[in-house]
């Protein structure tokens, strides 16, 4: 495996969907807004690893109304947006660097790679496209926003 940290900001969502040139490409109800960044170093065993700890994090209401149901425990849906600026490093300066997120291809390979991860698991995913000026909208259900790294 490499010696990356692939990347992941999820929140928990009522409702999120993603615009490209203002028609929406993807959108889905209860569940999670996975913002995705592959590192340099990264490898599918990253993005199994990634897929698999998400769709099992327990931050979804019971009955009690404790945070105790997974993504897979309630059926809901991934709305996986790739984004490259999770890699920032804001360190030195005002502006953020990038060198750590992984080249483009790889990047994209690994974005593909954890929309299929996810999909495996049997989580209904509906997705961003990599590279685009995405508008993203979302209603935070909680707010329960957390970040997520392997």
């Amino acid at each position: 495996m490499g010696q990356g940290a692939l990347r992941a900001l999820i929140q928990r969502v009522s409702t999120a969907q993603v615009m490209v040139d203002g028609a929406t490409i993807g959108k889905i109800d209860a569940g999670l807004l996975i913002l995705v960044c592959a590192m340099q170093g990264d490898d599918t065993a990253k993005s199994t690893q990634l897929a698999a700890k998400i769709s099992k994090l327990r931050i979804f209401a019971d009955d009690a109304g404790k945070m105790n149901l997974s993504l897979m425990d309630t059926g809901g849906a991934a709305l996986i947006v790739s984004q490259f600026t999770l890699a920032g490093d804001t360190s030195r300066g005002n502006r953020p660097g990038f060198s750590s997120a992984a080249p483009p291809a790889e990047g994209k390979a690994l974005y593909a790679q954890f929309i299929n991860d996810m999909a495996a698991l049997g989580i209904p995913t509906q997705t961003g496209e990599f590279g685009a000026d995405m508008k993203v909208a979302l209603t935070n259900d909680g707010p329960v926003t957390l970040w997520v790294e392997v």
